[in-house]
């Protein structure tokens, strides 16, 4: 799979037949050149557009570039943040089509978030189901909105989150009822765990076709310098 590549653009000289036969003398006149900035390229990978699980593993001290961990269900969807080393669950949204692409979106500008972690159905043996299309399906819409501003969509197999969720909670002593209510934004959770700790593996990006719009996202570089590590108990909250 290739990457987008952006190349500079290249000079190329034009001389007559009359140069190309005749000895070089010492006053010739300069050539004439033009410069062609050959087309983008279709990115098709991650090389170039670094997740920011990689972000993370090549800089220690890199700080910027929030994630919105997703699990689409059927009838709700749970929403989770990382921000810096933390993770919380942050909402579960009963939305479905645009309303949620469109309040996923508000969320993600509200926390700076810039890219969007998606969990992938896949059955036991790896393979993708009849859910995973519908997800596909919501993912490229979002990617083309979130692209629009500079913004990140991956997919990523989310096999297991939901069970490894419900353990999780059971642990932390919650009752049946909140472990029904919070499910699906402990198994976004997880997720997000999931993706940091393999520093992104398997995480599938997902592209608009618009090479602009591929620019957009290439060319965002997020930094949030009021980020402190030392202030992380407002995200335990939920």
């Amino acid at each position: 799979m290739r990457s987008l590549q952006y190349f500079p653009s290249v000079s190329i000289s034009f001389r007559t037949q009359k140069d190309v036969n005749t000895p070089l003398l010492p006053r010739l006149s300069p050539t004439k050149t033009r410069n062609y900035p050959l087309p983008l390229r279709v990115a098709t990978s991650t090389d170039e557009i670094l997740p920011n699980a990689v972000r993370r593993k090549t800089d220690i001290n890199w700080r910027g570039g929030f994630s919105l961990g997703v699990d689409l269900g059927l009838s709700k969807t749970g929403i989770a943040l990382s921000k810096g080393y933390t993770f919380r669950p942050l909402t579960v949204l009963k939305s479905r089509g645009q309303k949620l692409e469109t309040k996923l979106l508000k969320i993600a500008e509200e926390e700076e978030v810039d890219e969007f972690i998606i969990g992938l159905p896949r059955s036991s043996d790896g393979k993708e189901t009849v859910q995973s299309n519908k997800v596909r399906s919501v993912a490229g819409r979002l990617a083309v909105q979130a692209a629009e501003r500079g913004w990140r969509v991956y997919v990523l197999d989310e096999h297991g989150t939901s069970s490894e969720a419900s353990d999780r909670m059971i642990v932390m002593g919650l009752g049946k009822s909140e472990r029904q209510n919070r499910e699906d934004a402990y198994a976004a959770v997880i997720l997000l765990e999931r993706y940091f700790s393999t520093q992104g593996l398997g995480a599938e990006i997902i592209l608009p076709k618009s090479l602009d719009l591929q620019e957009k996202i290439k060319n965002n570089a997020p930094k949030d310098p009021d980020f402190l590590p030392g202030k992380l108990e407002e995200y335990y909250k939920f």
